[in-house]
């Protein structure tokens, strides 16, 4: 699974994602600093299964602290939208065409309102953010407009001519977008549109289609930045007020403490709600009051800087991801050299045992059998759905089973 970072010009989306993946990209005051995509590694943070199964792990994809685990998943941070994208205006086409192969969307926007639409600098708490969400989303959708609107009336004639599916139609223009035939069905179930009569559907009634893809195939999540500026406070509460899944952001005060931790100034670890300074005399004036502000302006005030939570609630919220262990030995939890708990796979919600399989490796699933349940003993068979933290072993007829 991948999760896009988006957002208008100078919202600090390079920065989240410095942040979150601890690469450096060019971060600047100024809108698109970001020409081409930045693709990085950032991690899962949940619970380990080693402290309730009594073991030791030994992590080989992964990585345990004390009973907490960091699972690599992808992101990518593409250039700046601004208004006129969906025609090419800015780097439009060349951002949208980056977030093809993105599941779900962390939506970056400047809480404190000190940018305006297109990203240039405003004084704080001028700028409404809520202008910024509305603008991405419609022109991500007029994007997915033009793709289907393409021909739309020669090949919707074609169609019912023929007595074609206007749903496979719709699905093989969209499979660029990670969009599937049932996803699009799902939506024009929904919609309650004529398939018969795909020529008579409105404009209207097309845009609909595409906002419904839209929210089913890339749900997206806000990430209010710049969260310990002033200004900010009252805009969060307002976007809160939309219904949506808001996260308060501080990414520059993450970066600084994940930096800081790497240079072992501070003990922090990412989603911690809090941090301390390792040896006071090691730091500089500057460090010290910039670690007094992260701690006075964002860990009292949210619990923490909203980075690690809001790349945790795109996964698991989201896209209702789970965790599963693979095994070798179930009685062990264990692989054939030995190593606890080696493993940890990120797989989406509604995934089975034959899924995880595949995941491992193909000839797994290629030469299933069934698998193991290494809790209970039970054995499961190939359409088993898997639950988070579930400790499972993949029986095969193959050598790797």
């Amino acid at each position: 699974m991948l999760v896009g970072v988006v957002g208008k010009p100078n919202v600090g989306k390079s920065t989240f994602f410095a942040a979150a993946t601890l690469k450096d990209v060019p971060i600047a005051d100024y809108p698109f600093t970001t020409i081409k995509p930045n693709v990085g590694v950032a991690h899962l943070v949940t619970k380990c299964v080693c402290k309730e199964l009594g073991v030791t792990d030994a992590p080989r994809n992964s990585t345990c602290v004390n009973g907490t685990r960091l699972i690599p998943v992808k992101l990518v941070d593409v250039a700046g939208l601004v208004e006129g994208a969906s025609k090419g205006k800015g780097l439009g086409n060349q951002f949208l065409d980056d977030l093809r192969q993105a599941d779900a969307l962390i939506h970056v926007v400047d809480a404190s309102g000190s940018t305006d639409l297109e990203g240039r600098k405003v004084p704080a708490g001028t700028h409404d953010p809520g202008g910024d969400i509305e603008m991405v989303e419609k022109e991500f959708d007029l994007w997915m407009f033009g793709i289907l609107k393409k021909d739309w009336e020669k090949a919707t004639r074609s169609l019912e001519q023929t007595g074609g599916k206007i749903v496979e139609h719709l699905a093989g223009r969209l499979s660029g977008l990670s969009v599937t035939f049932a996803d699009v069905e799902q939506v024009v179930l929904r919609l309650r549109l004529r398939t018969e009569k795909p020529s008579q559907w409105t404009d209207d009634q097309l845009m609909q289609l595409v906002v419904g893809t839209r929210k089913l195939t890339k749900p997206s999540l806000l990430a209010a930045n710049k969260a310990d500026l002033p200004t900010s406070g009252p805009y969060i509460e307002k976007l809160r007020q939309t219904g949506r899944e808001v996260v308060p952001c501080a990414s520059e005060a993450e970066l600084l403490l994940r930096r800081a931790a790497e240079h072992g100034l501070v003990d922090y670890f990412p989603g911690d709600k809090t941090f301390s300074v390792s040896d006071p005399a090691r730091l500089n004036p500057a460090q010290s009051n910039a670690l007094d502000m992260v701690e006075e302006r964002v860990m009292k005030v949210y619990g923490g800087t909203g980075v690690q939570d809001a790349i945790n609630r795109a996964f698991f919220d989201l896209l209702k991801a789970i965790v599963v262990f693979p095994v070798e030995d179930e009685t062990r939890f264990a692989d054939k050299e030995g190593r606890v708990l080696p493993d940890a796979f990120v797989m989406r919600g509604g995934s089975t045992a034959l899924d995880l399989a595949r995941t491992v490796h193909s000839e797994l699933a290629d030469t299933f059998l069934y698998a193991i349940d290494a809790r209970s003993g039970k054995r499961l068979g190939s359409d088993h759905v898997l639950s988070n933290r579930d400790v499972v072993k993949i029986v095969s007829s193959g050598k790797r089973g």
